[in-house]
């Protein structure tokens, strides 16, 4: 595997367990991620989602940075349209001050939310269409100047956390283009334009005072296991997770149920957003991520491990960081 391989840790609450097991769960996988020599973990902010605990992303990513020694972690992503700019500097300039050189900004345009949701969040519907201009005033704020007269981030300014830009459309490619950032494409559960955005991120790249050459990170589906039936087994479990997650209204299907859901167009729809899977075993799994690397265009690779369990996500982690050769810290 030639390229670096970085994971997005969902987070994930399972079934019967805690958001404090949850949370624990985090910290074990950043620390054997930091271990086998991945290069980053990432979190991402979801609201008003029962089975993900990472709503309070900086707050997690500093717990986690407590447990943990050398390996970056970071916002993937931060929605920034549900913050003001001045706080997400202050919170991640606070970061980059405890733990310096390890923290990443990842910043998305979506509410990360329902409707409802966003009006629990006092957010404004429209606040979106500001989202290149509010990525430009947070920048200002991490390395100056600000572009706010008067207004400084404290801690943060002089930072330089890096910003990333999230995406699963063409947007947001040409806005990373725009800015000279990294674009890292969320293919992990949106993965049809996959292709063409990172093509026009590439071809309208600017360089910047941050990075002088594209790169992009794209998101991809990984459950790795000792054997195939076991991986195909945990890939089925995740399935009719979703299934109840998307469908369900608060009810859990039965396992006959569930298929029967997954066989219907809506099931179908909702399964395409798994296209980018590598299920299998570690050979199995290697060999789909240096095809899919390709496929992607992609400088960089960041895994979501998707195995229902907090230890079958770790065993997940270890069979890959294995199979591809990563060096150990």
């Amino acid at each position: 595997m030639t390229l670096p391989l970085s994971i997005l840790d969902l987070a994930t609450i399972g079934k019967g367990q805690t958001a404090a097991e949850s949370f624990a769960g985090s910290v074990a996988m950043a620390q054997s991620a930091e271990k086998l020599g991945y290069r980053r973990v990432w979190y991402a902010e979801h609201h008003n989602m029962s089975s993900i605990a990472s709503s309070a992303t900086s707050v997690l990513i500093a717990h986690v940075a407590a447990h943990t020694e050398s390996i970056r972690l970071g916002a993937g992503g931060v929605m920034l349209p549900n913050h003001s700019p001045l706080t997400i500097a202050e919170q991640f300039g606070t970061l980059e001050t405890l733990h310096p050189g390890r923290i990443d900004l990842g910043l998305g345009r979506a509410p990360g939310s329902d409707q409802n949701t966003m009006r629990a969040l006092r957010r404004d519907p429209m606040s979106a269409d500001s989202f290149p201009q509010d990525v430009l005033e947070l920048q200002g704020y991490l390395t100056g100047p600000t572009r706010i007269q008067g207004v400084e981030a404290t801690p943060g300014k002089g930072t330089n956390v890096p910003l990333y830009i999230l995406g699963s459309s063409l947007f947001g490619a040409r806005l990373a283009a725009q800015l000279g950032l990294p674009y890292a494409f969320a293919s992990h559960f949106a993965p049809a334009a996959l292709q063409e955005a990172v093509a026009i991120y590439r071809r309208e790249f600017k360089p910047s005072a941050q990075l002088d050459a594209p790169h992009v990170i794209a998101g991809v589906n990984v459950i790795a296991a000792d054997s195939a039936s076991e991986a195909q087994a945990m890939f089925q479990a995740i399935k009719r997770a979703r299934v109840s997650l998307f469908f369900g209204g608060g009810r859990e299907f039965t396992d006959d149920e569930a298929d029967m859901i997954l066989d219907s167009p809506q099931g179908r729809h909702m399964a395409q957003m798994m296209t980018y899977s590598a299920v299998g075993t570690p050979d199995v799994v290697i060999d789909y991520l240096d095809s899919f690397g390709k496929h992607a265009d992609a400088d960089e690779l960041i895994v979501a491990h998707q195995s229902p369990g907090t230890q079958d996500r770790l065993r997940s982690v270890e069979l890959l960081a294995q199979a591809a050769g990563l060096v150990a810290v």
